[in-house]
């Protein structure tokens, strides 16, 4: 007869249950958002799809786009790269997208545009996770514009029905669109949203002043196609590929924390030097304790009461030990860092993060 100990059963049973537990989808990645300097245009920028205003050829391009998972995955095969002014009318953005073959299907704004090849802009002026834009266009000119009030990962409140008022763009187009008989270049986009848009919830100065950053990022979403009968076809059950300027370490773009820096400058172009501030370093382990909380929370319908909870370790600023309070009921928590040097810094069970004198 098999006799099967009580020990063999927990354990098999243990793993039963860690194969089920439903993970919290956290970066893969160490952090480490991509730097890019926004100089100030002091001519005027004629809104055309084509990159060749004098002020467009004085600043630099950005790095290319990697994948979304960065290192964990390949290298994209095709060039996009972006540069970013700004004047005394708004934001401005030109981005560079390599392409053999331009498609685009979708004309109805606020389609889901990413079922087609595009390009998206993702902005969180004031780096706290909320309320910010995301912008998606084709190579129609055709736009998804919507505000979100949280990430998704934190409440489904995307306002899809807001518009930018007064936005302007063009599509510059280098080859032939929706003709599969040629070999084309690729395909820009100009774009000029204004400040009077994006001062209505930025919670920071509009025109940003010299040195202030906004965490940015864009994405490219690029799909297998088909030749089919004269025509281009999307390939069913072929998953796109994420090309983005800063990885995010996981397929996910509302993650804004994920972002890269833009730094605003008035300086010459090339002349600013900014780099990851070092309040950065802060705020990401505030993060770590709020993904921790996540799967907290999955794991055991509660918050974490404490850091030897959350398996997690003290914060070192100078080689000082800085232990952050955890306040929490019965559905929210409060986690509070704060000691010498730093901004007292706060982080809720929303993803809310914000600093204090």
């Amino acid at each position: 007869m098999l006799k099967i100990s009580l020990a063999a059963i927990s354990l098999s049973l243990w793993f039963i249950a860690l194969s089920a537990r439903e993970v919290f989808p956290t970066p893969q990645l160490p952090y480490s958002p991509r730097v890019y300097t926004c100089y100030q245009a002091v001519r005027n920028i004629a809104i055309d799809g084509r990159l060749d205003d004098p002020d467009w050829l004085d600043v630099p391009w950005s790095e290319d786009f990697t994948d979304i998972e960065g290192e964990l995955k390949p290298v994209p095969f095709l060039r996009t790269r972006f540069k970013m002014l700004f004047n005394e009318d708004g934001l401005l953005f030109g981005i560079e997208i390599a392409e053999p073959h331009i498609w685009a299907t979708l004309t109805e704004r606020d389609a889901v545009i990413f079922y087609d090849n595009d390009i998206e802009v993702f902005i969180d002026p004031n780096d706290d996770t909320h309320e910010y834009y995301e912008l998606e266009l084709n190579a129609l000119g055709t736009l998804w514009d919507l505000f979100l009030i949280k990430p998704y990962r934190d409440a489904h409140s995307p306002l899809n029905a807001w518009d930018i008022r007064d936005i302007e763009y063009a599509i510059g187009i280098d080859g032939t669109l929706n003709d599969p008989s040629d070999t084309d270049t690729g395909w820009t986009l100009e774009l000029l949203i204004p400040w009077e848009v994006l001062s209505e919830r930025a919670h920071m100065t509009i025109p940003p002043r010299e040195g202030d950053y906004w965490r940015i990022n864009f994405s490219r979403v690029q799909w297998e196609a088909d030749i089919i009968d004269g025509e281009y076809v999307k390939r069913p059950y072929v998953p796109e590929y994420n090309w983005v300027w800063s990885p995010q370490g996981l397929i996910a773009m509302h993650y804004p924390e994920r972002w890269g820096y833009v730094f605003f400058s008035y300086q010459d172009p090339g002349d600013a030097d900014y780099g990851i501030p070092a309040s950065a370093a802060p705020r990401e382990y505030l993060r770590q304790l709020y993904y921790a909380q996540k799967q907290h929370w999955m794991d055991r319908g509660r918050f974490a009461k404490s850091l030897r909870r959350l398996q997690a370790k003290s914060y070192f600023h100078l080689g000082k030990k800085l232990k952050p309070s955890i306040e929490t009921t019965s559905q929210s928590y409060i986690i509070t860092l704060k000691g010498k040097g730093i901004p007292t810094l706060h982080i809720r069970e929303d993803g809310l993060l914000w600093e204090t004198e």
